[in-house]
């Protein structure tokens, strides 16, 4: 048989539990909503001073990529070794290398000749990482 107290203590367990089962459905509903916010920006809903930044971004990054698309060869040859291991690096890398200069370079020139226009996205790069340089 059950306390007094048991049978309290249950009684005030309840609204609690619903309580705090509405605060996580809200937070899973609301947080990522939030957290994205950005992520939908349009020229519309932006300043003038947000789309000059973007788009000078963007030019920047399309010049930045064309001049330095090279620098993909070494990159790959690097990577490849390090998680294949320096034979594959040195017979394959190369190759990833040349593939992956032609993408940034052509991406680069599509960059600057499209730097006007918010694609992808609110001028986002077109892949990531959006630079040579910059971890993958």
């Amino acid at each position: 048989m059950k306390s007094q107290w048991q049978r309290q203590s249950k009684d005030y367990m309840r609204p609690t539990k619903y309580i705090f089962a509405t605060i996580a459905l809200l937070l899973a509903i609301g947080l990522p909503g939030i957290a994205s916010a950005d992520r939908y920006k349009t020229p519309d809903t932006s300043s003038p001073q947000e789309i000059a930044d973007g788009m000078g971004t963007k030019l920047a990054r399309g010049v930045a990529n064309f001049a330095t698309g090279w620098g993909e060869i070494p990159k790959q040859i690097y990577y490849t070794t390090k998680e294949d291991g320096w034979g594959k690096g040195i017979v394959v890398g190369p190759f990833k290398g040349i593939i992956m200069t032609l993408v940034r370079t052509v991406t680069g020139v599509v960059e600057v000749a499209t730097f006007p226009v918010p694609y992808p996205g609110f001028y986002e790069p077109f892949f990531d990482p959006a630079y040579v340089w910059q971890k993958e």
